[in-house]
């Protein structure tokens, strides 16, 4: 099932909240079990939010949304926890699957780092540089929302017996925006959605040579202080070398533990299922590495990891840092 189904899914079973706030409302529940509040006055606020706890903090100055929507069943959230206690900062890198939280409204996190690549078929030998690797995340509106950038400048070396081709340049930029769903609430995930796309401003010889359209779908869960499990679910336009079009689904599932209060390591399955392809083939990579906590608004990584199948590239390793601005 694609991640718009999943979401219109919940939606119609009742399990998530949508929430209108103002300075009066009345409390429904509908048959589905949406939780909805009607406005009294056209002087009222419409806004995704939340409900309850927050409606009642809803004077004066206006309240920030972590999430779009709130599981309407489930444990109860720590309704007691500080707002304004600054947590650690939480990042897409180093692991395929990226986190289903946002940065938040104002806030500015950079993400960069270095990738090698190799894998030799059939005589050839392809080694690959991925240099910077730059996301630019930024919050805008509320809590719930960033805005997402991407550059990648990479060198490929390819080697066919003595002869050797270098090739440098950038990829296609990379935009796309976050939203974030839910909070966890037991064993309900917390979720994001991304609406992404690259758009065709790289080298030649790196470049898809048109616009290719994706959705990512992200969803995790917090077990305990040292232990969260999370995954991704992925349905991208895609061009193989032939210039054939087709649509990729790529999925993941990853497992962190938390080794001390600064140091982290995970392990994780990705794999990429070509549809209606040409030339591209199935690809499942395994990977494992280390997070370390520098401040809590800067995170250094460390990672390696196989392709499992002939497909696959054969080996990959980077390492990363992460900062945020707020």
């Amino acid at each position: 099932m694609s991640a718009y189904l999943h979401i219109f899914a919940l939606l119609a079973v009742g399990t998530l909240e949508l929430c209108v706030t103002g300075d009066a409302y009345a409390d429904e529940r509908t048959p589905s079990g949406l939780h909805l509040i009607s406005l009294p006055s056209a002087d009222d606020e419409l806004t995704l939010a939340p409900p309850r706890a927050d409606v009642e903090r809803y004077q004066g100055a206006p309240a920030r949304h972590k999430t779009l929507f709130q599981w309407s069943f489930g444990d109860e959230p720590d309704v007691e926890s500080d707002d304004d206690e600054v947590e650690p900062i939480v990042t897409d890198r180093p692991d395929f699957t990226e986190a289903s939280s946002s940065v938040g409204r104002g806030v500015l996190q950079i993400e960069m780092g270095y990738t090698f690549t190799q894998d030799t078929s059939a005589g050839t030998r392809t080694q690959g540089h991925s240099y910077g690797e730059p996301l630019f995340r930024y919050g805008i509106l509320d809590d719930w929302l960033e805005f997402r950038l991407a550059i990648f400048p990479v060198s490929e070396h390819v080697t066919i017996g003595a002869p050797r081709s270098s090739t440098s340049g950038a990829e296609d930029i990379y935009l796309g925006f976050k939203v974030a769903l839910t909070e966890q609430r037991g064993w309900l995930p917390e979720m994001a959605l991304v609406p992404q796309m690259t758009i065709p401003t790289g080298h030649s010889q790196f470049s898809n040579d048109e616009t290719l359209a994706g959705l990512n779908w992200l969803y995790g869960w917090d077990i305990n202080d040292n232990l969260s499990t999370a995954g991704s679910t992925q349905f991208n336009r895609a061009v193989d070398d032939t210039g054939q079009a087709y649509i990729e689904f790529a999925q993941s599932w990853t497992v962190g533990f938390g080794l001390t209060e600064k140091l982290g390591a995970y392990t994780e399955w990705f794999a990429f299922f070509p549809n209606g392809a040409d030339t591209a083939r199935v690809e499942h990579y395994g990977n494992a590495g280390f997070t370390y906590l520098i401040t809590d608004d800067v995170q250094w990584d460390i990672r390696a990891g196989l392709g499992l199948n002939e497909a696959a590239d054969d080996f990959f390793t980077g390492t990363g840092i992460s900062i945020r601005f707020r």
